[in-house]
């Protein structure tokens, strides 16, 4: 078997309150479907939470005009903490989400009326786009991207990718290229006129070739990451001194086949796997297997290997994807019945 990167799964964001986000989110952002919910232990993390069993609640929320989904993780043991500094561009880990906008101009109007905090103009750097921070303290990116897996009343589709910031760009790229196919650079340059962080940095715009992929790869669509290298001072670490599951952006996680070359390619490029579940993980309407590594940074990156997803658990109808070929997509008529988990109203 060979290593599929089907695309970016979610990305997982720490909250105070994770009914709240997941409404946020919903009702703005039209991340309305609930693939799962589920209260448990993350025993495997403890390396991440100071070598305690965290109990925890997350919700999986994917929108379906096209796009990765948002993981929304909160402790239900303790309240989680929020960075000692404000995050600021090119601090290192994940400083924003991307998510794809098939009209930005209307979605920047609605952001406007709503109130967002820190909305700025829209850029027409590279691909327009502009940013603003959620109610939660979260730094967002809408990007236009015509991209859709099926016609929505959303303005925007999902996650599209994130923007990371690195210490060594050069090093960061060969991590992402050769662990995870971000072979192709659309973007570099020297600029110092993005967001409202007016430092000067290289920026990098990567996208994976995307010659082959399965499962939900149709669904999750294309993605990219920017890579940001401050130049003129030293950036902070957004999680130093905090646990994964605090406030912010805690993983970006990929939907893959091939968890056992992807293991062995890992220990030869010298980014083992930190944690493997090894064998299927049960997160009670779901299940899989997931491992995490670190890019150069430290930054969490969580792969998962989806084996069960539900259709209608009602009727107990789930989708068992190990005994389909992995590198066959699934079909769209099937993928689109996850709009039965499509939630109305607010929780």
């Amino acid at each position: 078997m060979v290593e599929i990167i089907n695309g970016i799964q979610q990305i997982g964001i720490g909250v105070l309150d994770v009914k709240k986000v997941f409404n946020w989110y919903r009702n703005h952002l039209g991340f309305d479907i609930l693939l799962f919910e589920d209260e448990a232990v993350a025993s495997l993390m403890s390396q991440y939470t100071n070598n305690r069993v965290e109990k925890r609640e997350a919700y999986l929320s994917l929108n379906m005009t096209g796009g990765g989904g948002l993981e929304i993780w909160q402790f239900k043991d303790r309240i989680p903490v929020a960075s000692e500094n404000p995050i600021k561009f090119g601090d290192l880990g994940i400083y924003a989400m991307k998510i794809r906008c098939a009209n930005l101009m209307k979605m920047h109007a609605y952001l406007e009326e709503l109130g967002v905090l820190n909305l700025s103009q829209i850029s027409h750097t590279h691909k327009p786009n502009f940013y603003f921070n959620d109610p939660f303290g979260n730094r967002v990116q809408l990007i236009e991207d015509m991209y859709s897996f099926s016609k929505q009343s959303s303005l925007n589709g999902g996650v599209l990718g994130a923007v990371i910031g690195v210490s060594d760009i050069t090093k960061s790229m060969g991590f992402y290229s050769t662990m995870l196919g971000y072979t192709k650079v659309v973007y570099d340059a020297i600029d110092s006129v993005l967001s409202i962080d007016k430092k000067k940095c290289r920026r990098v715009i990567l996208q994976q070739e995307r010659t082959s992929f399965g499962g939900f790869g149709d669904l999750l669509g294309p993605t990219q990451l920017e890579l940001v290298q401050l130049l003129d001072e030293r950036p902070n670490k957004i999680f130093k001194n905090r646990l994964w599951g605090d406030l912010g952006y805690i993983h970006l996680c990929f939907d893959v086949s091939g968890m056992a070359v992807i293991r062995e390619k890992a220990i030869k490029n010298n980014s083992p796997f930190t944690v493997d579940s090894a064998n299927s993980f049960d997160m009670g309407d779901a299940a899989g297997h997931f491992s995490y590594m670190e890019d150069p940074d430290g930054t969490l990156i969580e792969l998962v290997e989806t084996h069960k997803v539900p259709i209608l658990k009602a009727l107990g109808l789930y989708l068992n994807l190990k005994k389909r070929n992995p590198n066959k997509t699934l079909p769209k008529w099937l993928v689109k019945s996850l709009a039965l988990h499509r939630v109305n109203t607010d929780r």
